[in-house]
C-alpha cells in the first residue's frame, strides 16, 4: 500500500472528524430512530400493549349478544366501545377505529338455530367494517371474534331459556326438514332431546347454582420465543439497530458518491491525475476511507445498544465483525457505483436516495418481509440490504455461529467487489 493512498485516506477520515456535529448526528441519528422502532416492536417485553381499537353495535339486545359483547370487553387484546349503528362506517372512514363490528336483529336467535344445523335457518351475517390499512388488526379481531361467538352461543344453548326453546324448535321441523335421511334424522333428534333435557336439568339448578360455561376452545397455547437459547427473551432492539445502521450507512454511501461527482465537477480530479497516482489509488483510498468510516459508525450503534438496550451478540464474534465489514465494503463500492454511474450531483442524489429506500425497505429493515406478496418476498433474496439484516440478526439474538452466515458474508463481499469493478470501469475523469 503506497504512500500516497494510505495520504489520501487519512484526509478523508480527519475532514470526516473535522466537523464534530456532522460526527456526532451521523451516529445519534440512526440510534434515536433504532431505538423507537425496537421500542414500538418489543411487544410482550413491555407492560402497556397496544389494544385495537374497535367499534360494537348491538341492534339485537339478545341474551347471546349481551353475552358476546361482554366477552369481547373483557378481551386484552381488544379496546371495545359500543357504538351506534350509524355512525359504524364513518368512524372507520376516519380512522377512529380499525374495526366496527354491526351485530343484526336477530343474532342471537338465528345463530343458535344454525348451531343446531337446522337446515331450514340461515346462518345469522354480521358486518365486520375495518380500515383497509390495518387489514392485519383486521384478521386477528375476526378471529377472536369467532372463538367469543362460539362460547357465547354454545353457553346459551346449553344453559339458556333461548337455548331451550331453540332444540323444542328445531325438533318440531326436525320431521319437515328436507334432505335428511331418517337415519340423519333421529341421531339429530337424539341430540336435541340431550340438550333439551340438559336444559331442564340446568333450569332445576336453581339461582344460587352457576351456570355451565357452554363449550370452550379445547386447547391452550403455550408461546416460546425462539431465540439463542432457551429462557433467553427476544430482544427487539437487535433488529431496530441492524436495520437502521444499514439504512444510514447506505446514506453514507450515497455522501460519498455525490462528493465524487462534485469533486468531478470542480475539476479536482483532473488535477490530481496529472500527479504520479493512479485510477485504483484515487478511487481506491476514498472507497477505503468510506468503508472505515462505515465499520466505525456500526461498531458505535451496536455499542450503544449492547450498554443501553443489552443487545448481545449471542452468536459468532467473527460473522458479527464479518457482516459489518462486508456491508462496508458494499456501502463503499455502493458509493463509487454511483460516481461512476452519475452525472450530476443533484440527480444522482434524488436517485440514490430513492433506491436506497427500496432496498432498505426489501431488505425487511422497515417492516416483516412476510407481509409482502409471494414474489416479492422471493425477489427480496437477491437484495444485499437483506444479506446484511439476517447476518446481524443471525449474530445477535438468534445465537448463530459462523458457519451459519458464511453465505450473508460472502455475497456481501461478492456483490462489493462486482460494484466496485463496474465503477472502476465506468468511473469518468471529468464531466
Amino acid at each position: 500500500m503506497s504512500r500516497a493512498f494510505l495520504a489520501l485516506v487519512l484526509k478523508d477520515l480527519k475532514i470526516y472528524v473535522s466537523d464534530p456535529r456532522a460526527v456526532i448526528f451521523s451516529i445519534l441519528a440512526p440510534i434515536l430512530i433504532a431505538s423507537f422502532f425496537g421500542y414500538i416492536f418489543a411487544g410482550e417485553g413491555r407492560e402497556e400493549v397496544g389494544r385495537v381499537k374497535v367499534l360494537l353495535a348491538d341492534r339485537d339486545g339478545s341474551a347471546i349478544s349481551k353475552e358476546l359483547a361482554s366477552r369481547l370487553a373483557a378481551d386484552p387484546a381488544l379496546d371495545i366501545e359500543t357504538s351506534a349503528p350509524e355512525r359504524l362506517r364513518e368512524a372507520v372512514r376516519r380512522g377512529r377505529a380499525a374495526v366496527a363490528i354491526d351485530l343484526p336483529p336477530g343474532f342471537g336467535a338465528d345463530a343458535g338455530q344454525a348451531f343446531f344445523g337446522d337446515p331450514t335457518r340461515k346462518k345469522p351475517r354480521l358486518a365486520m367494517l375495518y380500515d383497509p390499512t390495518r387489514a392485519t388488526e383486521a384478521s386477528m379481531v375476526q378471529g377472536i371474534l369467532a372463538g367469543h361467538v362460539m362460547e357465547a352461543v354454545s353457553k346459551e344453548m346449553f344453559t339458556g331459556p333461548a337455548g331451550r326453546a331453540a332444540a323444542s324448535d328445531a325438533l318440531k321441523g326436525l320431521e319437515e326438514a328436507k334432505g335428511l335421511s331418517p337415519a340423519e334424522k333421529g341421531a339429530l333428534r337424539e341430540l336435541l332431546g340431550g340438550v333439551t333435557r340438559w336444559n331442564e336439568l340446568n333450569a332445576a339448578r336453581g339461582d344460587g347454582q352457576a351456570a355451565q360455561p357452554g363449550l370452550t376452545i379445547p386447547f391452550e397455547v403455550s408461546k416460546q420465543e425462539v431465540t439463542s437459547g432457551e429462557g433467553v427473551p427476544y430482544n427487539a432492539y437487535a433488529h431496530s439497530f441492524a436495520g437502521m445502521g444499514v439504512q444510514f450507512i447506505l446514506f453514507m454511501g450515497i455522501e460519498m458518491g455525490v462528493g465524487l461527482l462534485l469533486l468531478r465537477r470542480h475539476g479536482l480530479w483532473q488535477r490530481l491525475r496529472a500527479a504520479p497516482l493512479s485510477r485504483a489509488t484515487l478511487l481506491g483510498s476514498r472507497a477505503t476511507s468510506t468503508a472505515l468510516l462505515s465499520l466505525f459508525i456500526l461498531c458505535c450503534l451496536f455499542l450503544f445498544a449492547r450498554v443501553v438496550f443489552g443487545v448481545r451478540i449471542e452468536g459468532s464474534l467473527a460473522g458479527f465483525l464479518a457482516i459489518c465489514f462486508g456491508f462496508s465494503l458494499l456501502t463503499a463500492a455502493f458509493g463509487l457505483l454511483l460516481a461512476g454511474f452519475g452525472r450530476t450531483p443533484e440527480g444522482t442524489r434524488g436517485i440514490a436516495i430513492v433506491a436506497t429506500l427500496f432496498l432498505v425497505m426489501l431488505g425487511g429493515a422497515w417492516v416483516p418481509t412476510f407481509v409482502f406478496p409471494p414474489w416479492l418476498q422471493r425477489l427480496t433474496f437477491v437484495v444485499p440490504t437483506r444479506w446484511a439484516v439476517d447476518g446481524l440478526d443471525a449474530t445477535t439474538w438468534r445465537g448463530l455461529g459462523l458457519a451459519d452466515v458464511t453465505w450473508p458474508i460472502l455475497l456481501l463481499f461478492g456483490a462489493a467487489l462486482v460494484l466496485g469493478a463496474a465503477a472502476v470501469a465506468r468511473f469518468r475523469w471529468d464531466e
